[in-house]
């Protein structure tokens, strides 16, 4: 059985799955544009980005009015906001899954750490555990040569 409110949250992911839509959104976010405006930025023709707009009034993520020749696009927040409700589900049991799995890891560390053995004993005469490089050797005497 297909609810209504799937059909809406289908449209909205579907119209936010495309880059040239979410520009679209991000851009109306700050204000309202006409659509010449909007379709500017994003080289393409008025009549493939008309289409981006379609899907995003579809979705209720846009309005739509007209001020004599010129169509003016306004954000209609309302579905992105349900959209938000759905996904802070889900960001629920992801945090509760990651908490639990940084807890395990924790407690891995904690236990690892204790089962190592002893390092080394450190050399006695030295105040570090390190060891120092040797200095390098100087080349030696000139070798043979070819007679000619």
């Amino acid at each position: 059985m297909v609810h209504s409110d799937n059909a809406t949250l289908d449209a909205v992911f579907a119209a936010l799955s495309d880059p040239t839509r979410r520009t679209v959104l991000e851009t109306l976010g700050e204000r309202s544009l006409s659509v010449t405006e909007l379709a500017e930025p994003h080289g393409m023709s008025l009549t493939g980005f008309m289409k981006h707009l379609r899907v995003l009034e579809d979705a209720g993520l846009i309005s739509r009015t007209k001020e004599g020749r010129i169509v003016r696009c306004e954000l209609s927040p309302h579905p992105m906001q349900e959209a938000a409700v759905w996904l802070s589900r889900y960001e629920k049991f992801w945090t509760g899954r990651l908490d639990a799995l940084a807890r395990f890891l924790y407690h891995q560390e904690e236990t690892e750490w204790q089962k190592l053995p002893p390092p080394p004993p450190s050399d006695p005469r030295s105040p570090s555990a390190g060891t120092t490089p040797s200095p390098p050797k100087k080349s030696g005497a000139r070798g043979p040569t070819r007679k000619r």
